[in-house]
C-alpha cells in the first residue's frame, strides 16, 4: 500500500501523455480515419470495446490499427478509467471532442465509429463530470473557424443521450451514495458538489437554444428526471436508520435528490413533480392501508422498507420555499384525486411528519401560513387540521382529536383573534375569509365545554367577529357568521343550537357555503347571453354582493321592477273606486269569472248582503285619511288597509296631492311595517310601503325629495329607514327615466324665430316641407350607447306612390290623432339636480345617529349607487353635465374612493362609470377647447384610481369593475378624440381659431401613448 500513491501518480502521467498524443494526432490528422482510429486507441485503455464494430467504417490501413490494438486487463482499464475521470485529463480532453471534433470532424464519422468511439465517452464516463463539461458548451461563442450550430447541436444530443435515454441522472445519484462514506467528506466536499451540479442540471432547459429538441424542454425533461430519481423509492437496500435521518448530514443520494426537487420547484415545475410523486406515494399508502391493520399506527409506515425513501424525500429539501411551494401544490393537486380523509392524512404524515418534527419553519408553515393566509379547498383545510393541529390519524373520514390538546388550544385562539379582527373583515378577500371561517367552525366542532372554560379570550373573540360579521352588506359574510355561533352554540349548550339564519339547518354544517360546486354557464340575469355590456359588468359587481344587506334590514327579497307606464295626464280617475282595487293579483285572477258573471245584466246570482270582515274595512278615497291612518299606530288594520290603497290614490293624481305629499311621505318613512304586520307578511308591507313612496317621487317629484332629503340625514332616522330612503329613489329615478308620456303636440309657430329653440342635442330640423318632429329611438340591446338615435318620417317625393295591401276607406286621415301627440321617453333630467344635490351636501358630516364615512358605510355605498343611476338616467342630457363635475369631486376625495370597506369601493367605481357613460362626447370635446378644468382633471383622475385599484385592491369585484371602468373611459376617450378632431376640421375650413386654453386639458386612452389636448 506504500508504494499507491507513488503507482497513481505513475499512472496520472501515462493517462496524460496519452491525451496529449490522441489530441496531436487528431490536429494533424488529414482524414476522418486517421481521427476515428485515433480516438480508439485511448478508448480501448478505458472501456471494453469490441474492435469489429468499427473496423468496416474505415480504411485497410487504420482497419489493421485498431484490430491490431493491444486492450488493458479489467483491473488496468479500471484504474485508467478512475485517473482520467478523476483529474484533469477528461476536462482537456472533452475539449477537443466537443470545439474541434464536433465542428471538423463529426459529420463526416459514421455512426458505429460515432457511438464507440466517440459518444463512448460521455455515456461511459463519470456523470457528474460529464454534466459539468456538456452544459458550459450549450453557450458556446462563435469564431471564424468553428461551426458554433454543428457544436450547440451536438453537446444538446449529448445530454439528451447521457442524461435521458441512459439514466445519467441516477446515475449521478449514486455516485453520490458512493462517496458519501465518511461525515467529515459530507461536511467538507459532498454538499458543494451536491448543489453545483443539481444547479447544472436544473439549467439544463434554460440554457437550450430555442430550436432544441423537445425533450431538452421543461416540462419533458424535469418529468423525466424525476421518473429517474423515484426509482430510488423502489430500491428495498437503501437501509436508512431513523437514527441517521435525525442529523443534519444526510446521504449523498437523498441529498442529491432533495437540491433536484428544490431547484424543479424554483422553476416553476411543481406540477410535473408532483404528477409523477403523488401516484407512487399514493399507491404506498394504499398497499398499506389494504393490510387492515387495526388499528394503523405510525410504526407500520415506519418499519416499511419502502417508506424510507418518501419519509426523507422532504426533509433533504433545504430550501423553505420550495418546501412551501411543493405542500401548497401537493395539498391542491390531492383534493382533486378526490381521497378520502384517512388516505390524505397518511400521505401528509408520509411526507412531513419527520420534517415537522425536527423543523420549526414547517410546523408554522402547516399551522400558521396555511391555516390563516393560504386558501384551500375545504377537505385540505380538514386533512391540515388533522395533521398539524389535531395530530392523530382521523375516524371514518372525520375529525379525530388527540391527546395533545395544547397545540389544538393553541390554535385555536390565535384563529378566533385572526378571524374576529374587524380589519381582517373588511379588508381580507372573501374567500380567505370562507377558509378562516371554514377553520374556526371546524375546530370548534372538536371543542368541549370544558376545553373553553380552559381558554382565555376564545368566548370574547367570537362574539366580537359574529358581531362584526352581521353588520356586513354580503350574505355571505353574514352566512359565516351564522355557522361559527351555531358552532360555537353546540359547544356551550349542544342541546339548544343558536340558529341565526334559516339556511343553517341540520346537524351538519355546510363550511363550502355552497361555494364548492358552481354552476357553470348559468347566464346572469339582466344580461344578454351573446353581448355582455361594460355596465352589465359594472352593475352587477356592485349589485350582486350589494343588495342583500335589504334582508337584513326588514327589505323584501324579491322587489319588483317597476314597468314603464303609459300615463295620460287628462285622464279623470275616481278615487272612490280604487279601494275596489287593492286586492292582490291572485284574487283578481281566481275570482275573474265571478265578476265576469256578476257584471253580466242576465247573472241570476243573489247580492252578498253578510256583513263579512272585507265589507266592514274602511274605504279610503283621500289622501288626508290615508296619512291619518297611518299615523295610528295602535290600528294595525288601518295601517294595512293605508298601505294597501297609498300607491293607487297617489298615481291617480288628486288635486290634494301636492299639499299632502309632504306629510305623506314623512309619515310613510316613519311608520314601522315589521310591528304592524302579520308575522310572515312583513315583507308585503314593506313592499307596499316602497311602491307607494316610489309613486309619490314620480307623481310629485319636488315636495317629495325635499321631505326625503331633510330625512336622509335625520337624527330620528335609523339605518334600515335610510337605506329604503335610497333605494325609494332609486327605483323612482329609473321609473322617470322610463315613463312615457302622451301630450298634445304643440302647434308650430306661424312666425320663423331666427334662435335656434330646441336642445342642443337634438338633429336639425331643416329637411323638406312637411317633415315630421325628430323622435328618439329607444334601444335596449347595450347599454353602452354613446348617442342617441332619432328618427323622423320624410314627407313623400312629388309623384311618389306608396302601395299598400291594406285600403282604408275614409276622408280623414288615420293618423291625425297620431300626429296631434308626441311621446317623451324621459322625465328624469329635470329633476336630476333635486335628486342628486341635496343627498350630496353634508354626507362626510358626523352628527347625531349619522356617521356615513364609518359605522354607517353600507349607507354611503347606497348613496353612492343611487348617484350612479341618477347620472345613468340622466345620460347624454345637459343636466349629466352639469352634475358629473360636483359627483366626481365627492368620489375623489380621500375618504370615499379609499374607503376600507369593499362595498363601498365597488360603489365608487359603478357611479364613475356611470359618469363616463353619462356624459356626452362633444361635450367632453367641447369642455377640452374651453379649459373646463374640472371635467379634464376628474376624468383623469377616474382613469389613474381605477388603475390604482385595479393593480392593488385585494377585492375580487373591486379588481373586475376597475377593469371594466378603464374600458368605459377608453371609449369615451376615444368617442371624445373623434368629436374633437370634427371641431378643429370645421373650425379650419371656416378659418376660426380655437382658444389658447385648449392645452388645459388631456384625454389619455389606458395602455396608449396617445394623448389628445
Amino acid at each position: 500500500m506504500e508504494n499507491g500513491p507513488k503507482e497513481q501518480s505513475e499512472v496520472e502521467a501515462k493517462v496524460l501523455d496519452k491525451v496529449g498524443e490522441v489530441i496531436s494526432d487528431v490536429k494533424k490528422a488529414k482524414h476522418v480515419n486517421e481521427v476515428i482510429c485515433a480516438l480508439h486507441s485511448l478508448a480501448i485503455l478505458l472501456f471494453p470495446l469490441d474492435a469489429s464494430l468499427i473496423s468496416g467504417a474505415i480504411d485497410e490501413r487504420c482497419r489493421e490499427l485498431v484490430l491490431g490494438a493491444k486492450a488493458p486487463s479489467a483491473d488496468e482499464r479500471s484504474e485508467w478509467w478512475q485517473v482520467f475521470y478523476g483529474g484533469a485529463a477528461f476536462s482537456t480532453f472533452a475539449r477537443v471532442l466537443l470545439i474541434d471534433i464536433a465542428s471538423d470532424w463529426l459529420a463526416c464519422f459514421p455512426f458505429s465509429a460515432r457511438k464507440h468511439v466517440y459518444d463512448v465517452f460521455f455515456v461511459n464516463g463519470l456523470a457528474t463530470e460529464v454534466v459539468q463539461t456538456l452544459v458550459p458548451c450549450l453557450h458556446q461563442s462563435g469564431s471564424d473557424d468553428l461551426d458554433v450550430k454543428a457544436v450547440h447541436s451536438n453537446t444538446e444530443r449529448l445530454l439528451i443521450l447521457c442524461l435521458l435515454e441512459s439514466n445519467g441522472v441516477l446515475q449521478m445519484a449514486r455516485e453520490f451514495s458512493s462517496s458519501s462514506h465518511s461525515e467529515d467528506y459530507i461536511n467538507e466536499n459532498l454538499k458543494p458538489a451536491v448543489s453545483r451540479v443539481a444547479q447544472i442540471v436544473a439549467s439544463i432547459p434554460d440554457k437550450a437554444q430555442l430550436r432544441a429538441p423537445t425533450s431538452l424542454s421543461s416540462h419533458f425533461f424535469f418529468k423525466q428526471v424525476t421518473i429517474q430519481l423515484l426509482t430510488l423509492a423502489e430500491e428495498r437496500n437503501m437501509n436508512l436508520l431513523e437514527g441517521a435521518c435525525l442529523k443534519s448530514d444526510m446521504n449523498g443520494t437523498l441529498l442529491f435528490v432533495g437540491e433536484i426537487f428544490s431547484r424543479v420547484c424554483r422553476r416553476g415545475s411543481v406540477d410535473v413533480l408532483l404528477s409523477e410523486i403523488i401516484p407512487r406515494v399514493l399507491s404506498h399508502v394504499r398497499s398499506l392501508l389494504s393490510l387492515n391493520i387495526d388499528p394503523l399506527v405510525s410504526d407500520v409506515f415506519k418499519s416499511n422498507p419502502g417508506s424510507q425513501f418518501w419519509l426523507n424525500m422532504i426533509q433533504a429539501m433545504k430550501d423553505s420555499y420550495a418546501v412551501e411551494r411543493i405542500s401548497e401544490q401537493l395539498l391542491h393537486q390531492l383534493a382533486t384525486e378526490r381521497l378520502s380523509d384517512v388516505e390524505a392524512y397518511w400521505i401528509l404524515w408520509l411526507l412531513f411528519h419527520r420534517v415537522s418534527k425536527y423543523q420549526i419553519s414547517v410546523r408554522a408553515m402547516f399551522a400558521d401560513k396555511f391555516l390563516l393566509w393560504k386558501v384551500f379547498p375545504v377537505c385540505c383545510l380538514r386533512w391540515i387540521l388533522q395533521f398539524a393541529v389535531l395530530e392523530c390519524p382521523p375516524e371514518s373520514n372525520s375529525l379525530a382529536k388527540g391527546h395533545n390538546t395544547r397545540n389544538f388550544l393553541d390554535t385555536l385562539q390565535h384563529l378566533v383573534a385572526v378571524w374576529s379582527n374587524k380589519e381582517f373583515v373588511q379588508s381580507a378577500p372573501t374567500e380567505q375569509q370562507i377558509y378562516v371561517s371554514a377553520a374556526v367552525g371546524l375546530s370548534l366542532e372538536k371543542m368541549s365545554k370544558e376545553e373553553l372554560d380552559e381558554t382565555k379570550d376564545v368566548l370574547h373573540s367570537i362574539l366580537k367577529g359574529v358581531s362584526c360579521r352581521l353588520e356586513s352588506p354580503n350574505n355571505l359574510i353574514r352566512k359565516m357568521a351564522s355557522s361559527v355561533a351555531l358552532a360555537f352554540s353546540k359547544v356551550i349548550d349542544p342541546k339548544n343550537p343558536l340558529y341565526l339564519d334559516d339556511s343553517c339547518t341540520g346537524d351538519t354544517i355546510d363550511w363550502e357555503f355552497g361555494l364548492s360546486t358552481p354552476e357553470k354557464g348559468t347566464p346572469e340575469q339582466g344580461i344578454d347571453k351573446t353581448e355582455t355590456s361594460t355596465t352589465s359588468v359594472l352593475e352587477k359587481g356592485f349589485t350582486h354582493k350589494g343588495n342583500d344587506e335589504i334582508a337584513s334590514n326588514g327589505k323584501s327579497k324579491n322587489k319588483k321592477i317597476t314597468e314603464s307606464k303609459l300615463v295620460d295626464p287628462d285622464e279623470i280617475i275616481d278615487p272612490v273606486t280604487l279601494n275596489y282595487e287593492s286586492a292582490s293579483d291572485e284574487d283578481d285572477n281566481d275570482d275573474a269569472s265571478e265578476n265576469s258573471d256578476v257584471s253580466s245584466d242576465s247573472s241570476l246570482q243573489p247580492y252578498d248582503l253578510a256583513d263579512d270582515d272585507t265589507d266592514l274595512k274602511r274605504k279610503f278615497s283621500q289622501l288626508v285619511d290615508v296619512v291619518g291612518a297611518l299615523r295610528k299606530s295602535d290600528d294595525a288594520d288601518g295601517v294595512e288597509n293605508a298601505l294597501a290603497v297609498a300607491e293607487k290614490l297617489v298615481r291617480a293624481s288628486p288635486d290634494e296631492l301636492k299639499h299632502v305629499a309632504s306629510d305623506l311621505v314623512r309619515t310613510l318613512v316613519q311608520v314601522r311595517c315589521s310591528d304592524l304586520a302579520v308575522e310572515g307578511e312583513e315583507d308585503s308591507a314593506e313592499d307596499k310601503r316602497q311602491r307607494a313612496l316610489v309613486a309619490l317621487l314620480v307623481t310629485c317629484p319636488l315636495e317629495s325629495l325635499e321631505t326625503l332629503n331633510k330625512l336622509l340625514y335625520s337624527p330620528n332616522v335609523d339605518v334600515s329607514q335610510r337605506i329604503m330612503i335610497l333605494d325609494v329613489m332609486t327605483e323612482a329615478a329609473q321609473e322617470l327615466a322610463h315613463t312615457k308620456i302622451i301630450k298634445p303636440k304643440q302647434a308650430t309657430a306661424l312666425i320663423a324665430t331666427t334662435s335656434e329653440t330646441q336642445a342642443w342635442f337634438l338633429p336639425s330640423d331643416i329637411g323638406p316641407p312637411g317633415s315630421g318632429p325628430w323622435k328618439e329611438i329607444s334601444e335596449s340591446r347595450s347599454l353602452l350607447n354613446w348617442t342617441n338615435r332619432y328618427e323622423r318620417e320624410l314627407p313623400s317625393k312629388p309623384g311618389q306612390i306608396k302601395r299598400g295591401k291594406t285600403r282604408q276607406w275614409s276622408l280623414r286621415s288615420a293618423n291625425k290623432q297620431e300626429a296631434q301627440l308626441e311621446w317623451s321617453h324621459n322625465k328624469f333630467p329635470v329633476y336630476a339636480a333635486a335628486f342628486m344635490l341635496p343627498a350630496m351636501q353634508g354626507f362626510d358630516k358626523k352628527r347625531q345617529g349619522v356617521d356615513l364615512l364609518d359605522r354607517d358605510f353600507i349607507v354611503l355605498g347606497k348613496l353612492i349607487y343611487m348617484l350612479g343611476i341618477c347620472m345613468k338616467c340622466a345620460a347624454m342630457h345637459p343636466e349629466a353635465s352639469a352634475l358629473a363635475a360636483p359627483l366626481l369631486d365627492m368620489l375623489r376625495s380621500r375618504e370615499v374612493c379609499l374607503h376600507k370597506e369593499a362595498y363601498v369601493r365597488r360603489a365608487v367605481l359603478f357611479a364613475a362609470s356611470c359618469v363616463l357613460l353619462s356624459l356626452h362626447p362633444s361635450y367632453v370635446a367641447t369642455s377640452l377647447v374651453e379649459g373646463n378644468v374640472e371635467i379634464s382633471n376628474g376624468l383623469e383622475w377616474v382613469r389613474t384610481w381605477a388603475l390604482q385599484v385595479a393593480e392593488s385592491d385585494n377585492d375580487r369585484e373591486c379588481y373586475t369593475m376597475a377593469m371594466a371602468c378603464l374600458q368605459v373611459h377608453a371609449e369615451m376617450a376615444l368617442q371624445a378624440s373623434r368629436a374633437l378632431e370634427s371641431t378643429e376640421a370645421t373650425s379650419i375650413s371656416k378659418n376660426v381659431g380655437l382658444p389658447s386654453s385648449l392645452s388645459k386639458g388631456t384625454i389619455i386612452i389606458p395602455q396608449s401613448s396617445v394623448k389628445y389636448q
